[in-house]
């Protein structure tokens, strides 16, 4: 059946995304630039400390654009 394995491989790369999200979750505090780049803003008062992490969420998104660029090139 040919419906098969086309959901097969989908499921596959589904699996594997949700794999790199949980390792980018899990390992997210151990990197070493993560929320420390000089253009992250954040703003401490006496109990209030608000984030914004401008520059990562910036490098974050550049490099998802190459690599899904890459893997939709690939599946060509």
């Amino acid at each position: 059946m040919p419906g098969f394995q086309e959901l097969g491989r989908l499921l596959l790369v589904v699996g594997g995304v949700l794999l790199l999200i949980g390792l980018v979750l899990t390992l997210g505090g151990r990197l070493p630039f993560g929320g420390r780049l000089p253009g992250d803003i954040r703003i401490q008062r006496d109990n209030v400390t608000c984030f914004f992490p401008l520059a990562t969420s910036l490098l974050l998104s550049l490099l998802l654009t190459i690599l899904l660029n890459i893997l939709l090139r690939l599946r060509r």
